[in-house]
């Protein structure tokens, strides 16, 4: 019987002396906080400049071509109004259908580029608290709060960054 006691007390002192590391970090503040994202947002930002740019020129355009029209539309027969007028609206749907396309690609490579991004996060994130000693490194946002409460000094958000960005610079 003291045998038993003995080793339930061994147990118990060899499983209390291995305390788990546990932190956490803010997800949603890395993601938006990284130089890496910041760039990356800003390359998108020039691509929706210049695409928006180009969309208002050809808005113009077709302004332009919808006055000119209307200044010829009482010298025209009605089999040419008809006529120009549904060359018009097909130039337009076209327009209207490119430009669609085109800030559908500028979208989709934006999202691939800020998956490509969280993807590196989260790889840092697992080697940082493999190398760190650390059992689990919780993660957390604002959309969804897996960490409801956590003591300052386990929250590895600013470290992430800092790593990151310092990681990015070269």
């Amino acid at each position: 019987m003291k045998y038993y006691i003995v080793l339930a007390f061994a147990f118990l002192a060899l499983t209390s002396c291995n305390k788990q590391k546990i932190a956490f970090v803010d997800n949603g503040k890395v993601i938006n906080e990284i130089q890496e994202k910041k760039d990356l947002e800003a390359k998108y930002k020039i691509k929706e400049d210049a695409f928006n740019a180009k969309a208002d020129g050809l808005d113009e355009q077709i302004k332009l071509e919808v006055k000119e029209f209307q200044a010829k539309v009482e010298s025209m027969s009605p089999a040419n109004q008809e006529k120009n007028y549904q060359v018009l609206v097909q130039k337009k749907q076209t327009q209207d259908q490119q430009l669609q396309f085109e800030k559908q690609q500028i979208t989709q490579e934006f999202r691939k580029d800020v998956d490509s991004v969280i993807v590196r996060v989260k790889t840092y994130v697992k080697e940082y608290g493999k190398n760190n000693g650390y059992t689990y490194i919780l993660g957390t946002s604002e959309v969804a709060s897996t960490v409801l409460y956590g003591a300052e000094e386990n929250d590895l958000t600013q470290t992430v960054i800092a790593a990151l960005d310092k990681e990015y610079k070269k």
